[in-house]
């Protein structure tokens, strides 16, 4: 009964399925959805610690090696199936394997990254608002820091803003993919590179800003030495394959609403590029303005919330210039959330058959109450401490996305993408050539199958060891243990065949 329910419910979903009004309006929602915080408050840090373009030139690389050839994976199970996650391995794997299980971790991944991710873009909303009455301005460098404190330990304001970013992505999301999503995220990411443009341009021409510059794009290899060229690496290799939101299932969903006109790998070039552009105008924006103010780069949120507004603080004309700032971090913020949503909607059309109004109903509420829990980490529950002392709920929210669920669904993409016992190596690369533009390299066959999976473990669990090596080796075992099980469950989803499907397959042979 429920496997009829399913086959029906996809046919109903096909035959009224959305679509991009345009190739472009495609990019610039797959870019959104890619373009994040972590390409402001990680990046730029990152390039000016471990050795300016040196590290920015290997960072290009595993780009190139990793995390373009997931996002192609990605986009062809989407495409191909024209279904999100929900119903993709279904529509896709060989009959007697169980890929179905893997969609949950995607879906599970995509909830849980709205549980904390709202609760950032609604940090970022209200430092829009906030400069733009000027609250900042003249402010003292401990003001601006005890203002950013007083806001994490003010749980109703964090409420309200909260549940206005979920507000503002599902109505948007209710109205559909060409007069909804694709309309706002071509204003949003056109006014965000605009506005990226201008502060980088006034960034890089305030007095004293060329040491910045010196020091975010020169090569220092010797700075990169001193990190130790492992760590480089490895902070290059992470970046690479966190930045572009990869492993949830957000850039399948779009790709189920693309046509065939255009080929996969051009399309994952251009969005990556643009989420590279991105990043660097980024750096261009912070570390010249850090140093023409003799203020240290930070990374994370005390660089957008304390450092940042220190420097406007400072700054002629400070209070259009830190607006400006906010309205584009906004902008990046929202883009993701849009995008993320319009995943977990369609999960509720596509395993429910749910109406479109339905799925954002239900949703609505189910994301803005999730969210609470991250919202009162910061103060009624500051005394739950889950990943040791000092850290919060929204801390365990993003380890179990980022360490754990992304890592592990990228994998999963990857062995379904090359597999014999997922969809194959033949389909992949038919659906990802289909249309004109650049090919995927057939030659790399080699290396997605054994190389690229070998790398994404290693991310995996060198996170682990990075985050619970500190806390002794008894909770290191025991949490690498743990790591190990959920890789477990990804390579049994991977490479188990029923036994009796098997059997009557080759009957049927």
């Amino acid at each position: 009964m429920g496997g009829c329910f399913l086959n029906n419910n996809k046919e109903n979903t096909n035959e009224s399925r959305e679509t991009f009004g345009s190739r472009l309006g495609f990019i610039l929602v797959s870019a959104g959805c890619a373009v994040g915080i972590g390409n402001v408050w990680k990046f730029p840090y990152l390039c000016g610690q471990y050795g300016g373009a040196a590290f920015i030139l290997i960072y290009l690389i595993f780009l190139l090696l990793l995390g373009i050839p997931v996002l192609i994976c990605e986009f062809s199970i989407g495409r191909s199936s024209r279904h999100s996650i929900a119903l993709s391995f279904e529509k896709l794997a060989p009959q007697g394997t169980i890929w179905h299980h893997m969609k949950w971790i995607s879906i599970i991944g995509s909830i849980m990254l709205m549980m904390y991710y709202t609760t950032v873009a609604g940090w970022m909303v209200y430092y829009c608002f906030r400069n733009i009455r000027g609250e900042f301005i003249s402010a003292t460098t401990q003001q601006v820091s005890s203002a950013f404190d007083r806001m994490m330990g003010n749980a109703p304001v964090m409420l309200f803003w909260t549940v206005l970013v979920c507000i503002v992505g599902f109505v948007i999301c209710y109205f559909g993919i060409q007069n909804g999503i694709e309309r706002i995220s071509k204003f949003m990411m056109s006014a965000l590179l605009i506005l990226m443009l201008i502060l980088a341009a006034h960034s890089v021409f305030l007095k004293g800003a060329g040491a910045g510059i010196r020091f975010y794009l020169v090569p220092d290899f010797a700075r990169m030495m001193q990190q130790g060229l492992g760590n480089v690496i490895y902070a290059a290799m992470s970046q690479a394959f966190f930045t572009l939101s990869i492993g949830n299932g957000a850039m399948l969903i779009f790709a189920s609403y693309l046509g065939k006109d255009r080929s996969l790998t051009g399309e994952a070039v251009t969005i990556t590029a643009l989420d590279t552009f991105v990043a660097l105008m980024a750096g261009f924006i912070i570390i010249p303005a850090c140093f023409a103010y003799g203020i240290q780069p930070d990374s994370g949120p005390r660089l957008i919330f304390i450092t940042i507004p220190n420097i406007f603080a400072q700054m002629a004309g400070g209070r259009l210039w830190g607006a400006m700032f906010f309205v584009f971090l906004s902008f990046a913020a929202l883009t993701t959330v849009i995008a993320v949503f319009e995943n977990i909607i369609a999960f509720g059309m596509d395993l429910y058959g749910w109406s479109r109004k339905k799925s954002v109903l239900i949703n609505a509420v189910l994301l803005t109450v999730l969210s609470i829990p991250c919202v009162l980490g910061f103060s009624v529950l500051s005394g739950f401490q889950p990943l040791g002392a000092g850290s919060t709920i929204m801390d365990l929210e993003d380890f179990i996305v980022s360490n754990n669920l992304l890592p592990l669904g990228s994998l999963g993409f990857v062995f379904f993408c090359t597999g014999r016992n997922g969809w194959g190596w033949e389909n992949f690369i038919r659906e990802a050539d289909a249309g004109k533009g650049l090919q995927f390299p057939a030659g790399l066959r080699g290396y997605i199958t054994f190389g690229l999976p070998l790398i994404i473990i290693a991310i995996y669990l060198k996170g682990y060891f990075d985050k619970f090596s500190p806390m002794g080796t008894g909770m290191l075992i025991f949490w690498m243990c743990f790591a190990l099980l959920l890789l477990g469950f990804v390579f049994y989803c991977s490479f188990h065949h029923k036994k009796e499907a098997s059997a009557a397959e080759q009957k049927a042979s």
